[in-house]
């Protein structure tokens, strides 16, 4: 399985990523740069966290319309795996390649904590080593991680079963307890919380690793 990591301007969590990656496949993943226009061949290609040009007008607004998101959303629609983590889910939110936003937190202040999330869905590549219901240590870090959707979008994505996790201990207000959603076809991924940083002991927990086997699985 050969991954790709998208970088932007911001982007501080990219080396987290490689380094989940690299020690899930036995590979190095790509680094694609924002302001390519094309994608090296891959299976799977990950958003990762960071501040995204800085935040500027909305979180992943700018982000979403950087030329390499043209084919990241072309080879998505034709089956690629895509995983956002963090900023990563709020540029999915904002390409429309998932449905709802994430706003600011609930409290207006920046949340970095660990948090435990219920594995609500394992019938995708991301999640199908986990059990239902399972709990998954890792931690979270942002200032708008505040999931929302409209009442009819939020009655289909839970209606789809599309919801991927929830929080047990909500840190930022998301409708629902909302922490990740997958796209109609279950092949796009976002999430807020980092389980790239939860892949060691030395990280306080070694849960997130599981969805990195389970992609690796699927894809392997």
């Amino acid at each position: 399985m050969q991954a790709a990591i998208v970088v932007f301007p911001g982007s501080n969590r990219e080396p987290d990523a490689a380094r989940a990656l690299e020690r899930a496949t036995g590979k190095k993943p790509h680094i694609v740069w924002h302001a390519d226009s094309t994608l090296p061949e891959a299976d799977l290609v990950v958003l990762p966290g960071g501040f995204s040009y800085g935040d500027y007008l909305r979180t992943g607004a700018m982000a979403a319309h950087a030329p390499i998101m043209r084919e990241v959303k072309e080879r998505a629609a034709k089956g690629m795996r895509v995983w956002g983590i963090c900023n990563g889910f709020q540029i999915l939110c904002e390409t429309g390649m998932l449905p709802g936003i994430l706003l600011r937190n609930k409290s207006l202040k920046f949340v970095c904590k660990p948090v435990t999330l219920s594995v609500e869905s394992t019938d995708s590549d991301f999640t199908r080593l986990c059990k239902k219901g399972q709990d998954l240590r890792v931690i979270v870090a942002h200032g708008d991680g505040n999931y929302f959707a409209e009442p009819e979008t939020l009655k289909k994505i839970e209606g789809e079963g599309r919801v991927a996790f929830r929080y047990r201990d909500n840190p930022n207000g998301s409708i629902n307890d909302i922490a990740g959603i997958f796209n109609e076809q279950g092949n796009v991924l976002g999430m807020m919380p980092h389980p790239e940083d939860a892949i060691e002991p030395l990280h306080g927990s070694t849960d997130g690793k599981i969805l990195f086997d389970s992609v690796v699985q699927a894809l392997g």
